[in-house]
């Protein structure tokens, strides 16, 4: 098991006080705090590093290039996949999906298709394949989300058909915490040759995940909630898919080759090889280098660890939770089956009004439709108080919350 008590001595932000109170952050879902290894990381580019990748033989250059191609070589062994070549740097999970769905979706669905989405998604997961469905006239079908919180796999299994050419679904619910069985899923959709995406957003931070055991064709996740910094994602791909797709954007670094045909009167271009086909202009070098660092802290402690852990305090907030009369938890209270996400409610006040009331005694937590609005209709929210946990949290967090709860039941 992991030691939270000594994780905590590597982020600063924890030291902080808010109105006088210490720091609980339960808003981790969102983003997660930056380790001391991390923050050092970064500094330590821009000192003694700092050059773009790829453009020059000169010293910096060299080392950025190296660093940054380590850093693909390392997030490509943190999910297992094949190597470097399948493992496309972007800003965030909302990106890599944008990126399937114009690089893939365009030149691969038609008026006659159909995109399998759950009613669970984020609206990164579900937007950029409606906007999408406007320009090529394909439908977007929906599977249904149980009252508990489940994926209804017998939906899904009915509606999926010859027609499908893509199912894009959370491996877990940001709102509810819900771990979904991605193996499954992608089974059944390769039995009708489809194509899996998977939002990984909150299942990469906080449990082991290997792609070649799940035979996922996409995974997508972000780097800023997993102790990296902002503005660093990972667009997983199966190296064979990647390659027959064609660029999301076009400019530097993505191409090979630009040649002028002076008879035809137009370049002719040949496409860089993978990853950097995709990663057109100037990367976010320092956010890989970061990502970087992120991935060597969670290995050390273990991804094994890690959903332990969470498993041991979302058990715990839940019983004590219980205690409070008018709190009432959203979803599933199995821990076995959700991750350390707690969506819940206080009976007479808004979300924001109890996130407010949080706030003052320095506790963050998210409040609102966490972007996942269809499900919240589904369990006939208007909005709803959330609390994630990571690494750094501790049982005694819990309880201060839990007082706390109890004080706003007397308003």
């Amino acid at each position: 098991m992991l030691d939270p008590y000594k994780i905590r001595e590597d982020f600063p932000i924890l030291k902080r006080k808010i109105n006088n109170y210490p720091i609980i952050y339960f808003d981790n879902a969102a983003t997660s705090q930056k380790p001391k290894q991390v923050i050092e990381a970064i500094k330590n580019f821009y000192e003694n590093h700092n050059a773009n990748v790829h453009r020059a033989v000169h010293t910096l250059s060299q080392e950025a290039s190296e660093l940054y191609e380590e850093a693909h070589e390392e997030a490509a062994r943190f999910i297992n996949a094949k190597g470097m070549e399948e493992i496309i740097f972007v800003r965030g999970t909302t990106e890599a999906i944008n990126l399937v769905a114009y690089s893939w979706g365009c030149h691969n669905l038609t008026k006659d298709d159909e995109v399998i989405v759950s009613l669970m998604e984020h609206h990164s997961n579900i937007v950029p394949w409606e906007l999408l469905s406007r320009v090529r006239g394909f439908n977007v079908v929906y599977v249904n989300v149980k009252k508990n919180g489940k994926l209804d796999y017998a939906d899904f299994e009915n509606k999926i058909s010859k027609k499908t050419k893509i199912v894009c679904v959370s491996h877990v619910s940001n709102m509810s915490g819900v771990i979904n069985d991605v193996k499954r899923i992608a089974k059944v959709a390769h039995e009708y040759n489809a194509l899996t995406l998977v939002d990984g957003a909150q299942s990469v931070p906080h449990l082991p995940v290997d792609v070649n055991d799940l035979d996922i064709d996409f995974l997508t996740f972000s780097g800023h909630k997993m102790l990296g910094p902002t503005g660093i994602g990972v667009l997983y791909g199966k190296r064979e898919i990647l390659e027959s797709m064609e660029p999301f954007q076009g400019g530097g670094e993505m191409i090979r080759e630009v040649s002028f045909n002076a008879t035809k009167k137009r370049c002719s271009i040949a496409w860089n090889i993978l990853p950097w086909k995709f990663e057109a202009g100037t990367p976010n070098v320092c956010g890989g280098i970061g990502l970087m660092e992120a991935i060597k802290y969670l290995k050390r402690i273990g991804m094994e660890n890690v959903k332990a852990h969470e498993e041991i305090l979302t058990k715990y907030a839940i019983q004590k939770m219980a205690e409070c009369k008018k709190v009432e938890i959203y979803g599933p209270k199995d821990t076995s089956v959700k991750c350390g996400i707690i969506p819940f409610g206080v009976e007479g006040l808004s979300s924001h009004d109890v996130a407010l009331f949080l706030d003052n005694y320095g506790i963050m937590v998210r409040s609102g439709f966490h972007c996942a609005q269809p499900l919240h209709e589904i369990f006939g929210l208007k909005s709803s108080a959330r609390i994630s946990f990571y690494v750094y949290n501790i049982r005694e967090e819990i309880d201060r919350f839990i007082e706390v709860l109890k004080e706003i039941e007397q308003i």
